[in-house]
């Protein structure tokens, strides 16, 4: 049976290098080069590959985002292929994944194409590899304030921390409010407020989470009320202390 198979990696002497190896591997046929993260997503939906050589860092979607991105029934069998990326590979071997670290030998790299074949023949192809879902899920604990995704119909969309304005509570969902988009995620307000603590954002009601960065000024309501105006002209009502604002706002 033939294994399909996409190259993912932005540099065209590492994707000759795994197109040279895959040469000695009769049952695998590569489907598609891509130089980017943006390009591999859109080819793992399309193609439906069985094997994916992942580049960690690519321009555009990295690899981790890449797989988030995909649904959990479109995830091949994955061959993570990294430079000296402490703590990619800190993250792989907590979930006891493979990778091969660059520059890697012919013979590693036929001990990781076995490795996937035998992962295959699992059926390891029909969902999400629990040790996949556990090394994204370790990549976000470790960097709670790294892009956002953010699932439509249409499209996918990763906003980076600082392109959004504020974040409004609406039930089970969040609002994230960048410029003049909206995007709406199934998220908390205290899980979304503990992912972009770091990023400089604070919850200045129960409602409301504020890039501090975005913050014009502040206006009194009345006795003990004030409002905080953003760059963007909107207003929103706080209900923390002002010298809880002002203490962050110092460090900002």
């Amino acid at each position: 049976m033939k294994l399909h198979a996409i190259i993912a990696d932005d540099e065209p002497l590492a994707r000759e290098r795994i197109r040279s190896l895959l040469a000695g591997e009769p049952d695998v046929e590569i489907v598609a080069e891509c130089s980017n993260g943006t390009l591999t997503l859109k080819a793992t939906q399309e193609r439906r590959p069985d094997l994916l050589f992942l580049d960690v860092q690519m321009p555009g979607f990295n690899g981790f985002e890449v797989l988030e991105a995909l649904g959990p029934e479109q995830v091949p069998a994955v061959i993570f292929t990294t430079a000296h990326d402490e703590h990619a590979i800190r993250a792989f071997e907590v979930n006891a994944l493979d990778y091969l670290l660059k520059p890697f030998t012919e013979a590693r790299f036929k001990t990781a194409v076995q490795r996937a074949r035998r992962q295959l023949e699992k059926g390891g192809r029909q969902k999400l590899d629990p040790q996949l879902a556990a090394l994204l899920d370790h990549v976000h604990a470790a960097n709670p304030a790294r892009r956002i995704l953010v699932r439509s119909p249409e499209r996918i969309v990763f906003l980076k921390p600082e392109e959004i304005d504020h974040v409004e509570a609406a039930g089970n969902y969040v609002i994230l409010h960048a410029g003049k988009e909206r995007h709406i995620l199934r998220e908390t307000t205290a899980a979304m407020e503990a992912r972009l603590a770091s990023a400089g954002f604070m919850r200045i009601s129960r409602s409301v989470i504020v890039n501090l960065a975005r913050i014009r000024e502040v206006q009194p309501l009345g006795p003990g009320q004030y409002s905080v105006l953003l760059k963007n002209g909107t207003r929103l009502d706080m209900t923390c202390s002002i010298g809880e604002l002002q203490s962050r706002l110092s460090k900002v």
